[in-house]
This record gives structure tokens, sequence and C-alpha cells, in this order.
């Protein structure tokens, strides 16, 4: 590119970096790769698809908010989970990805604060980062007393199986992020993709529940528990925020997929559907486990962990701190794909010294071979730091 076309790019573009997630997986298909970096669901685990019976006024135009028998149905499984809406509150959207940059635009200026976990969503960074956020700790928001802190402009947060940590928040933690947004007037995000992967017992019952004043946008996805490839997911929000919201999806988009919204309500209206997920999650548990004893057998002198009550993710945290995105080329020369845990960081870091691997998408034998050899790549290099 010539530096006169540079000229001509908005200034937004020197805040837009490429998606690490989606520069390693460009290079999964090579043969004989294992990956455990990207939230891959496992293959086996897709329903069939069969797009013969797609009415033919699906192939027109739609609404903006998406198909109205879908939009019910999102809001009949919200109340389920505690979280009462109308289908008006629901706006389907071409991927969870979409939620984040719509929310991002509504709310986020050059310099606007964000409070965030410390280790995040990187996806959510990167659309974060493009629009110019600043960010704080979800700490310093739960902590605050002050009435004349700096309130961030919006709050987002995915307290369940958290990506990429795995942890769930407990029942009093999200009581507190609750008050604390009602106190502040923050308004909540809450992504909430893999609560139907749970392992133990453990608390999910939304935050945005337990909201009184505050303004709040809770959001899902069909892609982990259906199929990535129908890019569908959804917000739920106060209707305060649902005309902006829908006004923002008519610019970005016009509507999602209405073959892709036609073949999910059919999987949310099967009889078979919640057997369906609950025998995925066992599957995914089990997958768990087998990661979890082949950790504890080649990576136990070199990181520690907390074996995560559901979700996708085991997060290392290595014996010796370095940066571990220098590893990741070393892994990519033995097959090997792994997330470097500096790409999650809000603020830049030198190194963390900590990894997320993805436990669904890798067979048995793959995940005991490859945990073998990526623990070779590790100790090789913490031997040389040494």
């Amino acid at each position: 590119m010539t530096n006169r076309t540079k000229a001509r790019l908005s200034q937004r573009i020197a805040d837009l970096h490429a998606s690490p997630i989606r520069e390693i997986l460009s290079v999964l298909n090579q043969p004989g790769m294992v990956s455990f970096a990207g939230g891959l669901p496992s293959p086996e685990s897709f329903p069939p698809c069969d797009l013969s019976a797609v009415p033919a006024e699906f192939l027109q135009y739609g609404a903006s908010e998406g198909e109205l028998a879908l939009r019910s149905q999102i809001a009949s499984d919200m109340h389920d989970i505690g979280l009462p809406c109308e289908p008006s509150q629901v706006l389907v959207l071409s991927g969870s990805q979409q939620g984040i940059d719509l929310v991002a635009k509504l709310f986020i200026d050059p310099g606007s604060l964000v409070a965030l976990e410390h280790a995040t969503y990187l996806a959510a960074l990167q659309v974060f980062r493009f629009f110019g956020a600043r960010f704080s700790r979800l700490q310093a928001l739960l902590e605050a007393q002050d009435d004349a802190m700096q309130v961030p402009k919006l709050t987002y947060v995915i307290p369940t199986f958290q990506n990429p940590s795995g942890y769930c928040m407990t029942a009093a933690e999200r009581d507190a992020l609750a008050q604390a947004c009602d106190r502040t007037g923050t308004v909540l995000f809450e992504d909430d993709p893999y609560r139907d992967f749970v392992y133990e017992p453990c608390e999910r019952n939304p935050v945005c529940a337990r909201l009184d004043r505050a303004s709040w946008v809770y959001q899902g996805s069909f892609s982990k528990t259906l199929a990535p490839g129908m890019r569908l997911g959804f917000l739920v929000a106060s209707p305060d925020l649902m005309p902006y919201l829908v006004r923002l999806k008519q610019a970005a988009d016009l509507h999602s997929n209405r073959i892709s919204q036609w073949w999910v309500l059919q999987q949310l209206q099967d009889p078979a559907r919640h057997a369906r997920t609950q025998a995925l999650a066992q599957n995914y548990r089990v997958k768990r486990d087998n990661f979890s004893s082949y950790l504890d057998h080649y990576f136990k002198d070199l990181a520690s962990w907390h074996v995560p009550q559901g979700g996708l993710f085991f997060w290392l945290k290595l014996k010796q701190t370095l940066d571990t995105r220098k590893l990741l080329p070393l892994a990519l020369e033995q097959q090997l794909a792994f997330m470097p845990g500096e790409a999650f960081m809000p603020e830049p870091t030198a190194g963390t010294g900590q990894i997320r691997l993805n436990f669904s998408h890798a067979t048995a034998d793959q995940t005991e071979a490859g945990l073998a050899r990526l623990a070779e790549v590790f100790r090789r290099a913490l031997q040389a730091c040494a």
C-alpha cells in the first residue's frame, strides 16, 4: 500500500490489529497439526444439516431484529435460565462477535473507559481497541466507594466459564457485580457462550437478572452448541437500549441469514434438544477429565492450573514467567498450536507466562501425543532461559 493510499484511511485503522486466534486458525488445516488454540467445537458434535425443507419465503429479505418465531423461542429460553424478557428485547446476530461490535459502536468513543476482567476474550479486546477504548480492571469497579470515581461507560464480563480462565463466578460475586453496576450506572455487557457446558454444580444464573437499575446487554451463541459455520448468535437487552441496537444492526448487515435462523429454530424446537445438549456436555466432560490427566502427567513440573467446572479451556500459569508468544513459532514447527496468554491481556505486557489450551477439538490420541510434545517444547525453552 502506498503512503498516498494510507493517508486516506480513517484514523481508527491505526488501532486495527489482526486477531491472534484467526492468524493461528489459518494454519490448522495443515496435515498432522494438533490444535489446542481456538475454542472449536468437536466436529462430531454438529447436528445433521438438511436444508431441503427450508420454505421459499426464507430466501427473501427479513426483519432486522430476526425471525419472530426464533426470537420468541429465545425469550422463552431466557425465562428458563432466570432472565425474563419479551421477544421485542431479542436481537438475532450474525454470530456473537457482531454483538460485541454493535455494543462497542453504541457506547465507545475514543478514550471511553471499559471495565474488564484482567484476562478476557481477545476478540472483544480487538473490537474495543479499534473504537479507541481505555481499560480499567473489574476489581476497581467492585471496590470503588468514592462517588467521584471515573465510572466506566461499559463493563464487559464473561461470568460463566470465563474465556480464557475457565472461572465461574459464585453467587456472591455475581451479586456484588450487579450491585456495583446499579450503584455506578455503568452498563453491564454479559457474554455467556459456554453456559451449557457445565461439568460440576455451580452458579450460572445471569448477572443481568440481578440488576435493579443499570442498563444491560446479555449475549449468547449457537456456535458452540450447534454449529459455528451457521454464524448465528443473539443478544437480549434492557428496553432502553433496543432501538439503538436495532438501528446499528440495520446499518451493519440489514438482517442475519434467514436460512441459518430457520435451521437453528428447528434445532431449538426439537424434543430431543436438551438430551442432545446434555450428551454433548457429558462428552466434553470426559474430554476435560482426560485432558486434566494428561496435564498432570506432562505439565506438572512446568505449570499450575485449576480444573474448570465447565466451558472449553484450561488456563495454565508457567512456573517461570516468559513471553509465551515467542514459544508459539516453536510449537507450530512441531505441528502444535496453543494460545499465548499475552493476547488476552487488556494492558500491554512483555510476558505473562500463561497460556490457554482448548480441550474440545482434539481427539484423545491427538491430546496425549500433542501435550507430550508441547511439554517438551516448553521444557526446552524454559531450560534455555534458566
